[in-house]
């Protein structure tokens, strides 16, 4: 059985991003999106206006945390050949109470890909902003990266943005 990696987020994470579950590279150096041909940190780059990618893997999380952007899976551990969600296999789901606990003010949920985006019901249900986004995985080459950019903008969308005071129980 396979174990994902620990929640990146603090008590000022407002918005996070659920990937489904590490790919091996990830899992193998124990930092999040670690493929080099994985988009995420380019998307995010871009996002944040900041130049993730070009940072050493701390700071990149640190900055992420700076702009209040916490990081996840919706997965906790499977068993799985190879890195595809595809091959996932006996997936068990993280405990989503631990968002809450660790960060009392998240109100945005976002999800990176069309199998983390399959616990977007339970998260919009509980009263929370949902986004889905294409996945930043190499494997999803239906879109362009300015196509996957324009919905990844999203993320940090002022216009929906809503006050700390307003945050959704789980």
């Amino acid at each position: 059985m396979l174990v994902g990696l620990s929640p990146v987020l603090d008590r000022h994470t407002r918005i996070v991003i659920l990937g489904s579950f590490p790919g091996e590279a990830s899992l193998s150096a124990k930092r999040y999106y670690a493929y080099p041909r994985n988009q995420f940190w380019r998307l995010m780059s871009a996002v944040t206006n900041e130049p993730l990618a070009d940072m050493e893997y701390d700071e990149r999380l640190a900055r992420l945390l700076a702009h209040q952007i916490g990081l996840w899976d919706t997965i906790a551990a499977c068993e799985r050949e190879g890195s595809l969600d595809a091959a996932i296999r006996q997936a068990r789901a993280n405990e989503f109470g631990v968002l809450l606990r660790h960060s009392p003010h998240l109100f945005r949920v976002c999800f990176n890909g069309k199998t983390s985006g399959k616990s977007e019901q339970r998260f919009s249900m509980a009263g929370f902003e949902t986004l889905l986004l294409p996945s930043s995985s190499p494997a999803y080459a239906h879109m362009s990266f300015e196509d996957k950019l324009a919905v990844w903008k999203k993320i940090v969308d002022p216009k929906t943005s809503v006050p700390l005071s307003a945050s959704p129980e789980m």
